[in-house]
């Protein structure tokens, strides 16, 4: 494959294609620095990922399952994260994530 087929590929689209998955994912990706940098230095490796549903719902994946119960505590302080980066949530869930 041609670098420049690649570059096609990857680019965002009207019909939906590679572009808008890789799109997506680093929006997520930025989603999780943003909750990341709103959490004490010690508990930043917590998150594993984060999302927000189409309904407001931001969920969280915990690193493991005794994180997700510490970061269920901080959920005021990662809603507020979210909004202020101008994300529009309205509850948050923690969920572990699978390995």
């Amino acid at each position: 494959m041609s670098l420049k087929s690649l570059e096609n590929l990857l680019k965002t689209s009207q019909d939906k294609g590679l572009g808008d998955v890789v799109q997506r994912a680093r929006d997520m990706g930025d989603l999780a620095q943003i909750l990341q940098d709103a959490l004490p230095e010690s508990q930043r490796h917590a998150i594993s990922a984060a999302n927000i549903r189409d309904d407001g719902d931001l969920v969280i994946l915990a690193s493991s399952s005794a994180w997700a119960s510490r970061l269920r505590y901080e959920e005021d302080a990662l809603l507020a994260a979210a909004r202020a980066a101008g994300h529009s949530v309205s509850r948050c869930s923690v969920r572990v994530a699978r390995n």
